[in-house]
């Protein structure tokens, strides 16, 4: 055998074992190629046409298998399998339609654990956490709540089917909905509703905040150890996102804040009368801007909601707006060459969103 043919033959088998190693089972870690795999399959459940994935690769290890019809506020996910033991469920990010952004912003808090009547008499109960200060945004809730009924029994189909990996991935709001998603299949394997041996590993990218504090302790203990990630372009906007207002109400229930009044209340007069002033200052705008924001994105937003969803029953909100960077990031730092590419446009809002940017950066990351 030439030195040419065994080149040849040890490449290939390289790249056989790579495949293979792939398919068998997943690993903790993120996992650069295993993102980019993803990207590929996100981008074919994203895309309103095929223009936009035109020049983005195939992916080479799955296969759509299924896709849902819409439902809820525009939501919609693929199946991808590779046939053998992984299946992918890839959540759909924001479209066009208002009322897929109507389910951005309803941007208020809900506890983390409860029920959100789709109807009067379909509820969906969910723990996502267990902390009764833990909160999450409704709306991307909602869109869990309308896609969980669906995702259950194709995981079924696939456990009975012989899969036992799960790869979660969604874009933009499709990575805020599989924060939640995560929590929630999580907790039903903690309840044996879904078969222990089923291992998930998640993917968000650009993924909003999804949650206030209380939340991200729990998701990123339930996942720790290199189970998910949030993989955001330093450029994007979108993870900013929704606006965070963290008031006196949102730390620790022990903190040097709690008992500031009766603090004030001992000392002297003047002293008295100027430390009232300044805390109610600091205080007060934070609480009245949690009240707007509850106001307007909570009770006015569900009205419209409920334009879409008319059986729909808002839930109570809980009083918070502490959005928080959520999971373990992984930054895709935008620099001077990549600004050569992708420049500012005001005109241009998602310049830095969509998939191509993430994936021109990514194939710049170190292993």
């Amino acid at each position: 055998m030439t030195t040419n043919r065994i080149c040849l033959w040890a490449f290939s088998m390289a790249l056989l074992l790579a495949s293979q190693a792939f398919c068998q089972s997943l690993k903790p870690g993120f996992d650069k190629a295993e993102y980019q795999q993803l990207m590929y399959v996100s981008a074919r459940t994203g895309a309103i046409a095929p223009t936009y994935y035109g020049d983005i690769p195939e992916p080479k290890h799955f296969k759509r298998v299924y896709r849902s019809s819409v439902m809820g506020l525009d939501n919609l996910w693929d199946l991808w399998t590779d046939n053998q033991t992984t299946a992918v469920i890839s959540i759909r990010g924001t479209t066009d339609k208002p009322e897929s952004w109507i389910g951005n912003f309803y941007a208020a808090m809900v506890p983390a654990k409860g029920e959100l009547k789709l109807t009067e008499k379909d509820v969906f109960k969910y723990e996502l956490a267990a902390n009764p200060k833990a909160a999450v945004h409704v709306g991307w809730l909602l869109g869990t709540a309308y896609l969980s009924k669906d995702i259950l029994p194709k995981i079924d189909s696939c456990y009975k089917a012989g899969i036992r990996n799960m790869l979660i991935v969604g874009h933009s709001q499709g990575g805020a909905i599989s924060f939640l998603l995560t929590s929630h299949l999580y907790n039903l394997q903690k309840q044996k509703v879904i078969p222990a041996d089923i291992r998930f590993k998640t993917y968000c990218s650009a993924g909003p905040k999804p949650g206030n504090l209380y939340y991200a302790y729990e998701y990123e203990a339930m996942t720790q150890n290199g189970w998910a990630f949030n993989v955001v372009n330093s450029a994007d906007w979108v993870p900013q996102t929704p606006m965070s207002i963290q008031t006196m109400n949102d730390y620790n229930d022990t903190n040097p804040f709690v008992n500031a009044k009766a603090i004030i209340k001992k000392q002297k007069f003047w002293q008295r009368i100027a430390l009232n002033h300044v805390f109610n200052k600091l205080n007060r705008p934070t609480r009245k801007a949690q009240k707007n924001y509850e106001k307007y994105l909570g009770k006015m937003t569900s009205g419209i909601v409920r334009k879409s969803l008319k059986d729909f029953v808002p839930p109570d909100y809980y009083r918070s707006n502490d959005y928080v960077r959520t999971g373990a990031t992984v930054v895709l730092l935008a620099d001077a060459a990549y600004f050569g590419l992708f420049p500012d446009d005001p005109k241009t809002v998602f310049v830095h969103h969509f998939h191509k940017p993430y994936l021109y950066l990514l194939d710049k990351l170190s292993p």
